[in-house]
Order: C-alpha cells, then structure tokens, then sequence
C-alpha cells in the first residue's frame, strides 16, 4: 500500500472554472488517496463567482481556491505530481512545462462553464454539468486499481475517461 498520496493537476487555460472544481471534487472523493490542485497556463487571476457558489452549495471548503499559473508545479520545490489532466482543449495543445517526476497524462476535455451564454440560470447550469462530469470522471478515477496496472494499460484507462461522451455521464 502506499502511503503518500497521489499528487494530480487539473490544467486549463485560465484556472478560474473546470480546474478549480475538479481539485475540489477530487481532494473530497480522494481524501487520503489522493491530493489534487490546479493551474492555468494563462491564469484569469481569480477563481468564477459561480465555480465559487456552487462549490459552497455542494458544502465544499472554498478556501483552497485561487487561481495559480501551471509554473508553480514545475518549479524544483513544488509537490512530484503523478497525474496531470488537461480539461480544456486550448491547454491540451499547448506546449506544457516539463513536470518533474514523468507523470501520466491524460486529456478531459470539457465545455468551458465559464463561457457559457443564456439566461443565469443557463449559465449556472453550465457550471452544474461541468461539476457532474467532472464527478463523473473523477470517481471513475479513483477507482481504478492502480497498483495493479501496468503503465501502458493506466494509460489506456486514463483516456478512456476523458474520451467519455459528455452527454452519457
């Protein structure tokens, strides 16, 4: 059994809506298991009042938030990440630092909640589906027997998941 717990980064672009939510939703499923946190490799500099509302309405602790450029977890200091998921397609494609420690990576593309146009309470919904989805994945995650797996057949599994229609989870 191990007794350090996973480090995982959640990435997107700016760091403010679907990387902030999978920390948190990660950092409760997981608790013990696993240490989530997030970055941005164009942080927005503030976490989206509606991430923040609904993490509060799902009795998350908000206090961890903020939003935090992807070069802190590259520095010689920073924790030694296992997992690295990019949730946005435009942090996906960009060329992302060099993670000390060679963790796997996988992508989870999602809509951006943050982007989101309509009524408020369309926008709200949004923010809503990327939170389910995100749970979704995740719980699938941390459910995998990790120790037993093979680097190549986790990786497999790790992209299974993001490749996960949307609309059927």
């Amino acid at each position: 059994m191990r007794e350090q717990p996973f480090n995982v980064l959640f990435l997107c672009t700016g760091n403010s809506a679907r990387s902030i939510l999978a920390e948190a939703i990660l950092n409760r499923v997981g608790a013990g298991r696993f240490k989530a946190y997030s970055a941005g490799s164009q942080p927005r500099g503030a976490v989206h009042p509606y991430a923040l509302e609904l993490l509060e309405h799902m009795n998350h602790d908000v206090s961890f938030a903020r939003s935090k450029d992807w070069a802190e977890f590259a520095a010689p200091d920073a924790p030694k990440l296992d997992f690295v998921f990019t949730l946005c397609d435009s942090a996906a494609e960009e060329a992302c630092p060099v993670w000390p420690g060679q963790p796997m990576t996988a992508h989870w593309g999602l809509p951006d909640p943050a982007a989101a146009t309509g009524t408020e309470a369309e926008k709200h919904l949004a923010f809503a589906d990327a939170y389910r989805m995100l749970n979704n994945r995740i719980s699938i995650f941390t459910v995998l027997p990790l120790a037993s797996l093979d680097r190549l057949s986790l990786q497999r599994r790790l992209d299974d998941i993001g490749r996960t229609p949307a609309h059927s989870q």
